[in-house]
């Protein structure tokens, strides 16, 4: 590959959502901090140069011994900021703008190698890069007041997950646009690109790529995990 890949994941969220005690990404599932599942699957991907993860400034929690890994203090009070330092971070330390970044969630502890390589696969040759997704599955409805009052067409439409693969220098310039406005409307890396004009590929995913969000959904990624071991 004349561009090298790069990995960046933001790691600087609380996850209130999830009910733990502590930020979701360093709870236990199968024996290993959930962020440790997600980290080992970018690492079995031989085109990966480097992975960096985005903490808090005061994060203690993460501490890893791989060369390959490379723990950025620069976390923001957002996902995109936090996103964005970090590929501040990677500039800085001279990573050519040219380069193949994959931003990826840290709670998306399913993601495999193969996953992976299939998007890197896909967008090497594209002119602006893509994402994984999946087609939206389920009828979807609108709601007011807690009933629903439509049922909104679902064709077309497909579900974001990550990781979202772009050059360096798209993606930074995309987000620094965004940051004059507080990162508004701008809910994965793939939203700012498109706001630039830019129409990411869509690169078929799976639904065990799923982002552990709720209480519930330590259980199911433990149990998945537990089978595919």
């Amino acid at each position: 590959m004349a561009s090298r890949c790069h990995v960046l994941v933001p790691c600087a969220g609380t996850g209130s959502r999830a009910g733990a005690p502590g930020p979701k990404q360093y709870e236990l599932v199968a024996g290993l901090p959930l962020v440790m599942h997600t980290l080992a699957a970018f690492l079995a991907e031989s085109r990966i140069e480097h992975v960096r993860v985005v903490v808090a400034p005061s994060d203690r929690f993460l501490s890893v011994d791989d060369p390959r890994i490379v723990v950025a203090r620069c976390g923001g009070v957002s996902r995109a900021e936090s996103v964005c330092n970090g590929l501040e971070s990677m500039l800085d330390d001279g990573v050519p703008s040219s380069d193949w970044v994959l931003v990826h969630d840290a709670a998306r502890c399913l993601v495999r190698s193969s996953d992976v390589g299939r998007l890197i696969d896909a967008c090497q040759s594209d002119e602006v890069g893509g994402l994984l997704a999946v087609p939206l599955p389920d009828t979807l409805k609108q709601e007011l007041g807690g009933r629903a009052v439509a049922t909104v067409d679902r064709g077309h439409k497909w579900l974001a997950q990550t990781p979202q693969m772009f050059r360096v220098g798209l993606l930074h310039a995309a987000l620094t646009s965004a940051r004059a406005f507080s990162f508004s409307g701008i809910t994965d890396e793939a939203s700012a690109v498109e706001r630039q004009g830019h129409r990411p590929l869509l690169v078929p995913g799976s639904a065990r790529n799923f982002k552990v969000t709720y209480p519930e959904d330590f259980a199911m990624a433990e149990a998945l995990l537990a089978h595919r071991a």
